[in-house]
């Protein structure tokens, strides 16, 4: 009987995958136009560099399409269309950086190979095979290791494998074919079309510049952890009844925090790219790119805190209701002090002037000495004495309408009890031995003797970690305006920073009455 129904399932699902495949197929026209519409929108400039793509690769077909282009360079044409190929990047840095290596160590392989060329013509055959591989032997292993170094491999390893392919092309083919510098000079002369197109596309038409990408994507890592700062006070002291948008918060805390601690290597290489564009200001002073990137890493540093409060709201072990509730005000201060400094720190650096946190570090130091207080004002609460538990019940009885605080087991009486049921009822197999293993964990936790405010003092000294590392990602700030000649800040600039943190002010205190009015209600 068993059989006929495995046969009957097997048999039902062979029928019905013909209809998956159909409808798949039906459904997979849409799914690439939706993905190629989005790849689009997200970026316009990823549409308009396909563009330029396609124009310099149809400008450098035409040296192989004209026959008068083609009589001048010949076959060499093709070496053109591969440059494009190659050289031609989506940023202006890019493009400079792999098209002036490649022009650079064509040019240095063509000149050393011209050199070796003339060295080895009076000779005899055998020794001017002696001569090449001994050469070529030197070449190699000197560039190979050149290629080690950190200043060569971070910014002319390209030209340097370009300078290693071309010269042993040239040198060993001029063993055995004849004229093989004249094909060597007229592909230069390709390849200096190529680069010189690729160069034109870049820099000219609608360019995309390294070090702009690098200036907006850091300010834009201060809004999003500012957003995921904000997220996690939101989801640490509200109700958590809407599963759905707990998840949708959740999703944005960790998108912020994520984008500044994925973004090492795109600040480092943007950095490198940069370097090699034109100066950006009228003083052409060198502009400190790698300011950037140690920016970058202290907000990393940073970032780790907003972190480990996104995982203080993952945690097992979370604090009562009441606990939470008694110190809101001041927490939730804090952290949209910290929220708007980072606002402000974003903007300042969006529009290249100067950082001015007077007013704002007067505010956060402020919060952070109510928020010292109202801890220091319950001491009793973190001592974890049932006593201590009592007094402060009773002192806040009035103020809130919070719960009594429910108590944890202190004991060890309900471990010991368990050890002995388990060494009398022995599982009898091992599925049974890894069942009881959480329960052994769970058990274990909340047999420990500490207080219920426990976890939210970890939340907490989360908060004072934060604004103290806020403190050297100001420095930093502060650091590149002045390496980057930023303007002072004008009555305009603090006009609108005022009126964007009033906007933030009205924002929160409209939100704080109305979870007040919510909570109310429930009450």
């Amino acid at each position: 009987m068993k059989v006929d129904q495995l046969s009957q399932k097997e048999e039902t699902r062979i029928n019905a995958q013909p209809n998956i495949l159909m409808k798949k197929a039906r459904t997979l026209p849409v799914y690439v136009c939706r993905n190629i519409w989005k790849v689009g929108k997200d970026d316009p400039r990823r549409v308009i560099h396909a563009l330029k793509v396609g124009v310099a690769l149809t400008l450098v077909s035409f040296l192989y399409l004209l026959e008068t282009l083609f009589e001048g360079v010949g076959q060499n044409a093709m070496w053109a269309v591969i440059t494009v190929v190659v050289v031609l990047e989506f940023t202006a840095g890019a493009t400079l950086c792999k098209g002036l290596n490649r022009g650079f160590g064509t040019l240095c392989a063509v000149s050393l190979a011209f050199f070796i060329e003339f060295m080895a013509e009076e000779t005899g055959r055998v020794y001017r095979a002696v001569f090449i591989g001994a050469t070529v032997f030197l070449v190699g292993f000197m560039s190979t290791y050149l290629r080690f170094f950190p200043f060569i491999k971070k910014n002319y390893d390209y030209g340097v494998v370009i300078f290693l392919l071309t010269f042993n092309l040239i040198t060993v083919s001029s063993f055995r074919v004849q004229n093989v510098l004249h094909m060597a000079q007229e592909r230069l002369y390709t390849i200096a079309i190529g680069c010189g197109i690729c160069l034109l596309m870049s820099l000219l038409i609608f360019p995309n510049w390294s070090g702009e990408d690098l200036h907006r994507s850091t300010a834009r890592k201060f809004e999003a952890l500012a957003k995921s700062i904000e997220g996690c006070i939101d989801e640490y002291f509200h109700d958590k009844d809407d599963k759905v948008s707990e998840n949708k918060l959740d999703g944005s805390i960790y998108k912020g925090y994520r984008a500044v601690l994925d973004s090492k290597f795109s600040d480092e290489t943007l950095a490198s790219f940069a370097s090699w564009e034109p100066r950006p200001t009228r003083h052409c002073h060198k502009y400190p790119w790698q300011q950037y990137v140690k920016l970058g890493t202290v907000l990393r540093h940073f970032g780790y805190t907003a972190v480990a409060l996104h995982g203080c709201l993952q945690s097992e072990i979370q604090a009562p209701k009441s606990v939470r509730l008694l110190f809101r005000d001041p927490c939730m201060r804090v952290a949209s002090e910290v929220s708007k400094v980072l606002v402000e720190l974003a903007y300042s650096i969006s529009n290249r002037r100067l950082f001015s946190h007077d007013a704002l570090s007067d505010h956060l130091h402020e919060a952070l000495r109510d928020l010292n207080s109202a801890i220091k004002s319950h001491p009793r609460l973190f001592l974890g004495s049932k006593n201590g538990r009592k007094v402060t019940e009773t002192k806040h009885d009035k103020a809130s309408s919070a719960v009594a605080l429910p108590s944890l087991k202190t004991d060890t009486s309900v471990m010991l009890q368990w050890k002995s049921n388990r060494i009398a009822d022995q599982p009898k197999n091992s599925s049974e031995q890894k069942q009881l293993r959480p329960t052994l964990s769970k058990l274990a936790i909340t047999t420990l003797e500490f207080s219920e405010a426990l976890p939210f003092a970890a939340f907490a000294s989360l908060l004072v970690e934060m604004v103290a590392r806020l403190e050297l990602v100001i420095e930093e700030v502060e650091e590149l305006g002045r390496a980057a000649y930023f303007r002072e800040s004008t009555a305009s600039d603090e006009l609108t920073i005022k009126v964007k943190i009033d906007n933030m002010r009205q924002d929160e205190n409209s939100h704080d009455l109305h979870t007040h009015e919510v909570h109310r209600i429930v009450d």
